[in-house]
């Protein structure tokens, strides 16, 4: 826990951005669309962090890969639209990334989050250059809970694991830095204090950024 802090990685739905609501909100109309029941209070914790293709394989798994990424691209299609209206930085994002940039810290992004996703959230929010690195499935990795995309963003950006820091939101996340040997920050925007409590690696909890004090150097 001692060691410095010499790099960010952070993941994007949930945690960039405040918007888990509205992926709620998008799977359980492209459930009722499909005509599949949706436990909504569970499918949060079964699922954040895994890619689409990951999550819909195990309902349908006798369909081709190509079929898991078109039935992907329609639930997308929906959060899109339901959150195009209420994008946003997470409170507290900018000044954060400003005082890291103020550092020479290099950034990352570690995401599940397909490339139109991607594209709709970083690039809505001029956010894509604060970052070295942007990782995520579609690239060839595995979901979180495997630490392969914190792993893959520490390399890119030329930082050891255990010198960089996790920004989370989800478990399944949090449970990825811990595998990557990797220190957490995490945002209670989706789940509360105490689904984290097992966790010994996490050496913050927070609402948002704005309400973190964290000194790098």
């Amino acid at each position: 826990m001692t060691t410095p802090i010499r790099g960010l990685i952070f993941d994007m739905d949930g945690t960039l951005v405040d918007n888990m609501r509205f992926h709620d909100d998008s799977w359980e109309k492209w459930h009722a669309d499909l005509g599949l029941p949706f436990d909504r209070a569970g499918f949060f914790g079964r699922t954040a962090g895994r890619s689409g293709p990951e999550i819909i394989g195990e309902m349908f798994p006798d369909k081709s890969r190509e079929e898991l990424v078109a039935l992907e691209d329609a639930k997308e299609v929906i959060y899109r639209a339901l959150y195009r209206p209420h994008l946003a930085p997470m409170a507290g994002l900018l000044p954060l990334l400003d005082q890291a940039d103020a550092h020479g810290l290099p950034m990352a992004v570690g995401t599940a989050a397909p490339p139109g996703n991607v594209d709709f959230t970083l690039d809505g929010l001029g956010l894509r250059h604060r970052f070295r690195a942007i990782v995520s499935p579609s690239q060839g990795f595995r979901g979180k809970p495997h630490p392969d995309m914190f792993l893959a963003a520490a390399e890119r950006m030329g930082v050891p694991p255990e010198e960089c820091l996790v920004f989370e939101d989800a478990p399944l996340g949090v449970e990825a830095a811990r595998r990557a040997g990797m220190r957490a920050v995490v945002l209670l925007t989706t789940a509360p204090a105490e689904t984290f409590a097992h966790f010994d690696h996490v050496i913050a909890l927070a609402p948002d950024f704005a309400s973190l004090d964290l000194t790098f150097g």
